[in-house]
C-alpha cells in the first residue's frame, strides 16, 4: 500500500498540523506494515506556483522547452505521478485566512489535471481517483466548522477532492487553538485519541 503524506504548514516544529499528520502516518504504517509512505513537504519544498510557463512547458514538446520549461514540465510530471501512484493520502492542512496555506493550492494546481485525474463528458465532470482514501488533517485557530469562514478550507477540499472522485474522505481536527491552552490542550487531546482509537478501529 503506497501511502503519500502532505505537510504544508510554515511553522516547523512549532505546527500542530504536522504533528498530527505524523501521528496519522505512524498510527498506519503501525495497522498496515505493508505501508510505502512517500512524504512531501511543501514548505521546506515549495512547489511553484501555477504560471503561465507552467501552461507553455505542457503544450510544448519536450525538445523544444528551455530549462525553465523543462523544470516545470518535470515538477508537474513527478508531482502528479506521485499522487496517482498513492493508494492512500494524508494531507496536513492548517487553515491560513479562512483557506488553506498558498503552497497546499500549489501542489493541487498540479495534481488537478483534466484528463488524468479527472475529465469532462457529455453527462458532465467525472473524477478518476476514486478509490483513493483521504485524511485530511484539520487546523485552526479559531472555530469554523459549519460556519461561512470555514468555506475555503475544509469545504473547499471536500468538493475539491470529490471532483476527482475521492469520497472516502475523513478529517482529524483540532480547532480553537488560539482560544487559550485549555481550549488547545482539549482540541490536541481529542485529535489525539480520534487517531489512536478511532481512525484505524476497523483495521
Amino acid at each position: 500500500m503506497k501511502l503519500l503524506h502532505i505537510d504544508s504548514s510554515i511553522l516547523g516544529d512549532n505546527s500542530a498540523s504536522r504533528q498530527l499528520s505524523g501521528e496519522v502516518v505512524k498510527a498506519w504504517q503501525a495497522a498496515d506494515a505493508s505501508a510505502v509512505v512517500t512524504y512531501r513537504d511543501l514548505a521546506a519544498d515549495a512547489i511553484s506556483h501555477f504560471s503561465a510557463t507552467t501552461l507553455v512547458a505542457a503544450g510544448t514538446t519536450a525538445e523544444l522547452r528551455n530549462a525553465a520549461q523543462q523544470h516545470e514540465a518535470e515538477l508537474s510530471a513527478s508531482t502528479l505521478a506521485e499522487f496517482l501512484a498513492a493508494d492512500a493520502v494524508v494531507i496536513a492542512a492548517p487553515m491560513y485566512n479562512f483557506t488553506i496555506p498558498t503552497q497546499l493550492k500549489a501542489w493541487i494546481d498540479r495534481i488537478a489535471v483534466a484528463g488524468q485525474t479527472f475529465r469532462y463528458t457529455e453527462a458532465g465532470p467525472e473524477g478518476l481517483c476514486g478509490g483513493k482514501k483521504l485524511v485530511i488533517v484539520s487546523t485552526s485557530g479559531g472555530l469554523h466548522v459549519g460556519q461561512a469562514s470555514g468555506v475555503a478550507h475544509e469545504d473547499y477540499l471536500k468538493l475539491l477532492f470529490g471532483f476527482l472522485g475521492i469520497t472516502d474522505i475523513e478529517f482529524v481536527r483540532a480547532h480553537g487553538l488560539a482560544y487559550g491552552e485549555e481550549v488547545r490542550s482539549k482540541a490536541m487531546n481529542d485529535a489525539h485519541t480520534q487517531i489512536s482509537e478511532q481512525l484505524f478501529a476497523a483495521a
